[in-house]
């Protein structure tokens, strides 16, 4: 069983020492979608939010500006979606691995690089947009659903770290057997991040900017522990996660 205090004190050791690497990082994952963020739920809201505000305005009575804005909209979504799956899954992941491989102390260089490589790209691309599809699936069925389903597959990135062509219909069913029995812990340790937060904005919203690189290694830190129990109760095999035993036996001595 695992602590909220016991992985963000690891979290904090690590951060002692890659702390301005760990903040670009952190930027650059934050722009491409947090863990907790779904492209196609995000840019409907968008939409829709847009559609309400303008139409306490009366703008929309006009049939053609009507069909433009759409259009538009439409379009926009269109551009977000395509970056967010071609560029933004692989550097989400990439971020990800940064953080794991930091929080076991061990070459976190050209890990954005990882998930461009030729034999990475398309078991990430396809994994991620099929996570995200299964989580927006379940979100029409009213919203709780949809997010007991974001933390059911909060793994995904992090099991693709480790293994990008894992396959998708396994890193889901692995994320989701990683998670079971501890979503509401995940989500009560997502809360604890809150009032860092709500500080942060009182900084004109900059200061939220440095919470992100101690949310995201505490993160990676989770994911260590989920990653321990899931070998040790045969979830899922050393190879499928590309280890090696010896390393993985070594750097978990602290556990």
């Amino acid at each position: 069983m695992w602590s909220r205090e016991e992985l963000k004190t690891k979290a904090k050791e690590v951060l002692k020492k890659i702390y301005w690497k760990a903040f670009l990082v952190s930027i650059i994952i934050g722009l491409v979608g947090n863990n907790n963020s779904n492209p196609i739920i995000s840019n409907f809201n968008i939409l829709s939010d847009y559609i309400d505000s303008d139409a306490n305005n009366n703008i929309f009575l006009d049939l053609n500006f009507v069909l433009i804005t759409l259009t538009t909209f439409l379009i926009i979504l269109l551009i977000i979606s395509l970056i967010r799956i071609f560029l933004g899954y692989c550097l989400k992941v990439g971020g990800t691995r940064y953080f794991v491989q930091s929080a076991q102390y061990k070459d976190n260089k050209k890990c954005f690089r990882f998930g461009f490589d030729s034999d990475n790209y398309i078991g990430i691309v396809k994994t991620m947009l099929l996570t995200d599809i299964f989580i927006f699936l379940w979100s029409l069925l009213l919203i709780i659903p949809g997010i007991i389903k974001s933390y059911a597959y909060r793994m995904v990135p992090y099991i693709l770290a480790d293994n990008p062509n894992i396959g998708a219909k396994k890193a889901i069913a692995l994320s989701n057997e990683m998670t079971r029995g501890h979503k509401f812990d995940i989500f009560v340790l997502d809360l604890s991040f809150i009032g860092w937060y709500l500080l942060g904005t009182l900084a004109l919203f900059i200061g939220t900017l440095f919470v992100m690189p101690y949310e995201n290694a505490t993160n990676a830190e989770l994911y260590l522990v989920l990653r321990k129990n899931a070998l040790e109760n045969n979830l899922c095999t050393y190879e499928d996660l590309l280890l090696n035993q010896q390393i993985l036996d070594d750097n978990n001595d602290i556990w």
